[in-house]
């Protein structure tokens, strides 16, 4: 077999989780710390946007944050409204001989949570505005950060790549545009499956160029190639009858989404299929808990978050595509299939 379509033996979903919930704490922290958000809703059941008014808080990271709490089996909703479920009403309000908000307290002046409290008043990441895009640029010339940046994005990439290449049927689809596909792992893995299928990677510079040597070798080159371009700044490129989008759209908050999606839609010809490869929170919204917990720390980073299965079917439907079906990968993430209407 192919090593791109190899498979561990082992689950590393625990591994998964401890990093991708390294921020939920901090936020389950400001709501009990610095909102203390459990007492008041203890006598005040109210709507996403009375709470958002509030606290004073933006609606991506306050969705974010009731989205983690709906999980961790703290609130529920009921007639449109959030409730405390018995749990946080004996365990996290004031009153109660049970309360553990002083056991969260010591928390309260620790830097990593008076970050999450920046970005759920703000609506921006922790880090937005020290990000220095020639610096980055720079750096990526140097080969220890170049290896550094690459082995990122390729770790995942090797165990996810192959779990949707063995359930994604491209049997009819002849030409691939990866947007956005960092090293090419994603492509690559793709064309291993699907011999007939050419690919090509959309990148920036100079992750183009990493993606060109990591794409050599993983022994694609004849098949995978990589065109320099900006997702956001030019149209997406004609000529291709399917795009993937795997760990883009939750980088970006929901105009910016939307945007891409309808710059697909544009790129595609009709009948052209679009995949996502994400993390996904349920249609419900009230899980998965681990999804919920990575939604935290990719609304701490960037400008985005895990988007909800019923948000996707709105986008996707807004922009002008059909939703074919929606499939499990590995460690929790899993892919849409859309086609253009």
């Amino acid at each position: 077999m192919n090593p791109l379509l190899d498979e561990p033996v082992s689950d590393p979903l625990p591994l998964y989780r401890y990093r991708d919930g390294i921020s939920a704490v901090d936020l389950l922290a400001v709501a009990i710390a610095h909102f203390d958000l459990f007492t008041w809703l203890a006598d005040n059941p109210s709507t996403f946007g009375a709470i958002c008014a509030r606290y004073e808080i933006h609606k991506r990271p306050a969705d974010v944050m009731l989205t983690l709490l709906t999980a961790q089996g703290l609130v529920t909703q009921g007639g449109g409204c959030f409730h405390l479920t018995l749990r946080a009403r004996e365990h996290l309000t004031a009153g109660s001989r049970w309360n553990l908000a002083p056991y969260y307290a010591s928390m309260k002046d620790r830097q990593p949570t008076l970050d999450m409290l920046k970005v759920l008043k703000t609506g921006k990441p922790a880090n937005f505005g020290s990000f220095d895009p020639q610096a980055w640029a720079q750096a990526m010339e140097r080969p220890d950060f170049a290896a550094h940046f690459t082995a990122a994005m390729d770790c995942r990439g090797i165990l996810l790549g192959s779990a949707m290449a063995k359930t994604l049927d491209l049997s009819q689809s002849k030409k691939l545009l990866d947007i956005a596909g960092g090293s090419g792992i994603y492509a690559c893995a793709l064309s291993a499956k699907n011999p007939h299928l050419r690919a090509t990677v959309l990148e920036r510079p100079p992750v183009d160029r990493i993606a060109r040597e990591c794409i050599d070798k993983q022994g694609c080159s004849e098949r995978v190639d990589v065109l320099a371009g900006d997702m956001f700044a030019e149209p997406l490129p004609a000529g291709f009858d399917v795009h993937l989008m795997s760990n883009v759209l939750h980088d970006w908050d929901e105009p910016d989404v939307s945007k891409l999606l309808q710059k697909s839609h544009t790129a595609l010809p009709e009948e052209g299929l679009l995949v996502i490869h994400d993390a996904y929170i349920n249609a419900e919204k009230t899980g998965p808990l681990h999804i919920a917990e990575y939604s935290a720390l990719l609304m701490n980073i960037t400008e985005g978050k895990c988007y909800s299965l019923r948000e996707m079917q709105k986008f996707l439907s807004n922009a002008g595509f059909d939703w074919l079906g929606h499939h499990p990968t590995a460690v929790g993430r899993s892919y849409i299939v859309a086609r253009k209407a």
